[in-house]
């Protein structure tokens, strides 16, 4: 079957917004259809999966999607999968090459917006790999939002990261 290409990457968006993980496998595989066509507002399958799904992310990874690619706001994956705390996603993500420190146009990284969110597993899978002596625009570090919204485990955990 061929689809033209807005149509290959509507199909395919919309069975990644979806989840449907088989459906995105087939359009991959029979339509030969490259994992980042966009769609008709210029979003890939990957930005617009459902991030609950990293079966789908997988799929999509695996056959060559981009992992670190950008909205017009700067927002990755990664910082969807942050801001939503599915931690699987992300590890999918960063398994198959995503950075976790590009910053969106408000200078936070992924890790800023786990803190914000209350996703504690998340931030401590970003921790690690993050650059906490990052500043967002407001010139807070991940240290700094968590102690804004009171975070008092999770920036003595920050704080652990650093010092180690």
């Amino acid at each position: 079957m061929v689809l033209s290409q807005m149509d290959a990457g509507k199909a395919l968006t919309a069975a990644a917004a979806k989840g449907n993980a088989d459906e995105v496998q087939r359009i991959l595989e029979e339509c030969r259809v490259h994992p980042d066509t966009p769609n008709e507002f210029g979003r890939t399958a990957l930005q617009v999966m459902m991030m609950g799904n990293s079966k789908v992310a997988r799929l999509l990874l695996e056959k060559g999607a981009e992992p670190n690619v950008q909205d017009k706001h700067g927002i990755t994956p990664v910082h969807d999968a942050a801001q939503t705390g599915f931690l699987e996603t992300l590890q999918v993500l960063v398994e198959h090459g995503a950075s976790v420190n590009i910053q969106d146009q408000n200078g936070a990284l992924p890790i800023h917006i786990a803190i914000r969110e209350g996703h504690r597993d998340v931030v401590e899978f970003l921790a690690p790999r993050s650059d906490l002596k990052h500043a967002n625009v407001s010139g807070q570090t991940a240290i700094d939002v968590a102690r804004s919204l009171g975070e008092l485990d999770m920036m003595n955990s920050l704080f652990a990261h650093i010092h180690s």
